[in-house]
This record gives C-alpha cells, structure tokens and sequence, in this order.
C-alpha cells in the first residue's frame, strides 16, 4: 500500500473541514508546525478541529471512516476507568494510525472555548478569523528550564535513595523487578539530572526532545558511550554494572551542575550508598544478616 503524500494528506484534512459547516477553524501543532524539527516519514499529523458541537463527533464514530483504512485506533478519553460523558461537549480525540504508514492525532475543541497553550502551532484555517496569531514557531517552550534548589535536593535524594532497592532485588535474583526499577524509576531521576546538566552547558535554549531523543546531540563521544553502558539486558552482572555506571555519570553531573547553581552536593549520602550497595553485591546469598 502506498503512502500518502504530505499534500494529499492536508488536501483531505482540510477537505473535510471546509466541507463541513460545524469545522470553524484547523490547527496544526507537534513536529510540523516545529520549523527546527527535521522532517521526516513518521511525523504525525497533529490537527486540532475547532468546531460548534463537539458531540456528534463522539456520538457517530463512523465519521472518521473518511481518513482511510485504519490500523488500530485510540481514543485516551474514552478509557474506562474515566468514561467519557458523551453529552458533555468536552474536547475528544481520536489518534489514529492507518494501513499507509500515515497517522493522524486529531483533537476537536469546542471552538468557543480554545486557548493557545503557547507551543508550536499553525492555523491551517479560520472561517470566523477566530484564531489567535500564532508567534513564529519553533522549539522554545521545550526548553531545559534550570531545577530550583528544592528540585536539584529532591533529585539527588530520589536517586540515591532508590539505588538499594535495585541491589536488594539483585541479590534476591529477582530480575525483572530490579531491571524495572533501574529503568522505570532510577532513570527519572537520572536523565532529569542529565537534562539539567545539558541545559547548564547550553544557557537553558535548547532540549533534549521527547523522552530525550535528541540527547545524543548533546554529549561527547565518551559521554555517549558511557550512557550506553547505562541499559542493560537481563543479565545479573550487567544490571549491577549499569546500576554503578549510572552512580558515576550521575555524581559527575549532579556535582558539576551544583557548582554552577551554587547548591550543595550530598556527597556524604552519596557515598553512604554507594558503599552499602556494593556491599550487598558481594553479600553471599545465604547471608541470615546484612552486616
């Protein structure tokens, strides 16, 4: 099946909305209306409809059929555990993926009642000329923005206190607990520091993109490769070398960023942990007591 071209994807969008009397207004915002964001096969089409009654639009479902042949769909308002109130009028999404390749994240929004939230967007079209003037879009409101004093304590305290959880379950030989902690929960905090960092070096204009795609771009060869060394597969060894890998670069950046913001580093707890997981790494399994 062949994909649609970027053209023949706004003809049938904005098609539809001039066709339909309810559609007042098109917005695109995400990646397209991103001008510093390099295009490429995969960027959705985030479109937003401002239109008189958002209800029919949620009550008949089938009107989506216009967009071409589905690959599966969602819906994120209608989940149930928050039923969506079909005669409430609140604004409805559909996201949607198709057999071509080509996907559209369509919003409709009650016209009278839409706000620029200040990200990158574009007014495709305006029959009422209700839309504001959208500024020159680009990456800005994604921007690193520089951790308080409070976030940079919270940060370290997060990381370090989280650290021995990963150890004790690695001593349990429980694998895919301590593989799910190290990434689900000790990378928050760890890529939050990495971001801060970056942002540091950077004067606070730039960003690492959506759950840091773009952070390559950021760090040295030797950076990079040592960030590597930070995800593991499921193998004993490798998780408790990631673990202390992923204590260095956060040390390391976490005091380097201290010393510009003029915070202070807990180093002490720091290497409190640090030496009471790598005792637990070298615990024998049958210990009855810790120490």
């Amino acid at each position: 099946m062949k994909m649609r071209t970027e053209k023949e994807m706004f003809d049938l969008i904005l098609g539809t909305a001039r066709d339909d009397e309810r559609i007042r207004a098109v917005i695109m915002n995400g990646s397209r209306a991103n001008k510093d964001v390099k295009k490429d096969c995969f960027q959705d089409y985030d479109i937003v409809y401002l239109v008189t009654d958002v209800r029919p639009y949620v009550k008949d479902k089938h009107w989506i059929d216009r967009f071409g042949r589905l690959m599966i769909l969602q819906m994120p308002e209608d989940r149930s555990e928050h039923p969506y109130d079909y005669d409430s009028g609140r604004p409805f999404t559909y996201l949607m993926q198709f057999m071509d390749g080509t996907r559209i994240d369509l919003t409709l929004y009650p016209a009278n009642e839409y706000k620029d939230n200040g990200e990158p967007a574009v007014s495709l079209l305006d029959k009422d000329s209700i839309l504001p003037e959208f500024s020159d879009c680009n990456d800005q409101c994604y921007w690193i923005k520089p951790p308080t004093q409070r976030e940079f304590e919270e940060c370290c305290n997060e990381f370090w206190w989280l650290c021995p959880y990963v150890a004790k379950e690695l001593w349990r030989n429980g694998l895919p607990m301590a593989k799910t902690l190290l990434e689900r929960n000790i990378r928050s905090e760890f890529m939050k520091m990495l971001d801060w960092y970056i942002g540091s070096k950077h004067d606070y204009k730039v960003g690492t993109g959506k759950k840091d795609k773009y952070i390559r771009s950021y760090l040295t060869h030797e950076e990079w490769i040592s960030l590597k060394k930070t995800y593991p597969d499921l193998k004993t060894d490798n998780i408790w070398n990631a673990l202390f890998c992923m204590c260095t670069i956060f040390r390391e950046k976490a005091q380097a960023l201290a010393n510009v913001c003029g915070y202070e580093y807990p180093l002490e707890e720091d290497h409190h942990v640090l030496n009471y997981i790598e005792h637990i790494r070298k615990l024998p399994r049958d210990a009855g007591e810790i120490f």
